[in-house]
Order: C-alpha cells, then sequence, then structure tokens
C-alpha cells in the first residue's frame, strides 16, 4: 500500500460500476430510488457516453423542496437535470487522497465523482473510506 502523501484517490474510489448514477432524463422519483438502492445521498447524472453532466444529493433535493412552489408529485415527474447541480466538484484518478479529503473539507460535501480528462466518470470518492483509509496508515 502507498504511503499517506503519495495514495492516490483510484486506490479508494468506489468503481463506476458501484457508483450510483443515471442519465439526465431520469424522472426524479427514479433518481431518488437510485441514490435509496446504493445508500449513499448522491447519484451522478452522465450522458450516454458517460461524461458527468452532473449531480444531485440528497441534500439539493430538500433544499429544493423547501424552494419550488410545485406540488411534490409534479416534482417527482421532472427530469432528474432539472434540479442537479451542473458543473460539480470532481477529481480524477491521479488526484492525491489527502488533497481530496481537503477538498472535500473546504466545499462540505461527502462525495466527490472522480472523472478523467475527458470529463467521463470513472468512479466516486466517499467521505468514510477516504478517511478509514487515511486513519489506516497513521
Amino acid at each position: 500500500m502507498s504511503t499517506r502523501t503519495e495514495i492516490q484517490v483510484a486506490e479508494v474510489m468506489i468503481s463506476l460500476t458501484d457508483t450510483p448514477k443515471t442519465a439526465s432524463r431520469t424522472l426524479l422519483k427514479e433518481a431518488l430510488e437510485i441514490m435509496d438502492h446504493h445508500g449513499l445521498g448522491i447519484v451522478c447524472i452522465t450522458s450516454a457516453v458517460g461524461v458527468l453532466e452532473g449531480i444531485i444529493t440528497d441534500g439539493d433535493i430538500r433544499r429544493m423542496l423547501t424552494r419550488v412552489q410545485k406540488p411534490f408529485a409534479a416534482l417527482m415527474g421532472d427530469d432528474v437535470i432539472n434540479h442537479a447541480v451542473t458543473g460539480p466538484t470532481t477529481v480524477t484518478m491521479e488526484t492525491k487522497l489527502n488533497d481530496a479529503i481537503i477538498l472535500m473539507g473546504q466545499k462540505q460535501i461527502w462525495d466527490l465523482p472522480v472523472v478523467d480528462k475527458d470529463g467521463k466518470l470513472n468512479g466516486l470518492l466517499h467521505l468514510h473510506p477516504a478517511i478509514k483509509t487515511i486513519m489506516s496508515l497513521a
């Protein structure tokens, strides 16, 4: 295993297969079901070729519910991209884990999509396994 300063996001991230993701035209209700199925508070929204278009988190949904003056049932029928954060904070597989954790703290976020140089989603860095890995190296 790498030392604390050498470990990269790629060593700790959730694989693409296990990352909660969906297409932009997915209904908000379906995105919530995906979020629930994975047990994480995020869903990554990707294009047909896998490029990250945005994310939606449980916090985004909570804030939306207090702000949007629309019946709840109507919101569930919206496309998820309509309520997503487009242009989210991301990291690459080569990002140092320490740097990613610092970024998460600065942004006060639990998850970082991991993308390649073309913006294609490679996986997801979740705070808990990241901290656990750092702690095991201490």
